[in-house]
């Protein structure tokens, strides 16, 4: 900062107090103008970085709707399949009779997990140049809490979603029933419903963090206190 300041003739305090005071407004002039630049760029930065995230928020919680429902699509012929085969084994069918039903059914054994891509570029860009900082505190923290659920989620999706599944008997399996070798029945269900209860934490996973998201973007209060 640079000030140019007339030289008047100080013949006593009052010139002297003039020019002392037209100094301080100047300076006083210039540093608040100055404020008001740098608020300014600010208010812009936080704004589009703002804008940048929600658009990626949305676009996540288009993928996570059409995630959870593939799915549930997917979800519905293994309840199915359970359903028929536990049916069978508690009215006591032989096991033959059993897995002609197996073998008929048996397409539908079939573990496809669909998940959300979980874009993180807008939120990742605003942290390194640092207009994340200057986004209302509010709206960071809603912000902060969608992208923390994010990764959340995909942590147990990408370390302890299978943890209860015996993956390697459930491939077994599947091939046997290709090559119309029998099976025991009661491990078919047991596996089956491996599989059951891995759709439905996935499911459940998904369900918390679309609240997370639903709660960052404006005018959705009301849609995340009624999320599925």
């Amino acid at each position: 900062m640079h000030l140019e300041l007339p030289k008047l003739p100080m013949a006593n305090f009052k010139d002297f107090a003039k020019h002392y005071l037209m100094i301080v407004l100047s300076i006083l002039t210039a540093l608040g103008l100055e404020a008001w630049i740098e608020h300014a760029h600010h208010a812009h930065a936080a704004a589009s970085a703002s804008q940048q995230i929600e658009t990626e928020l949305r676009a996540n919680l288009d993928d996570l709707h059409e995630a959870t429902r593939i799915n549930q699509s997917r979800l519905a012929p293994l309840r199915q399949l359970d359903a028929a085969i536990t049916g069978d084994i508690r009215k006591g069918l032989p096991r033959a009779a059993i897995n002609e039903h197996i073998q008929a059914m048996k397409k539908q054994f079939m573990l496809s997990l669909n998940w959300p891509a979980f874009n993180t570029q807008a939120w990742d860009v605003a942290v390194a140049n640092q207009s994340a900082t200057w986004i209302n505190p509010a709206n960071l923290r809603r912000y902060s809490m969608a992208y923390a659920a994010q990764r959340s989620a995909g942590e147990w999706m990408t370390h302890d979603s299978t943890v209860a599944l015996n993956t390697p008997r459930m491939a077994a399996l599947r091939t046997e029933l290709d090559l119309g070798v029998a099976v025991d029945p009661v491990e078919f269900v047991s596996v089956l419903r491996e599989m059951v209860n891995t759709m439905n934490e996935t499911q459940a996973h998904l369900a918390q963090t679309q609240t997370s998201l639903l709660n960052a973007l404006p005018g959705n209060a009301g849609n995340a206190a009624s999320a599925p």
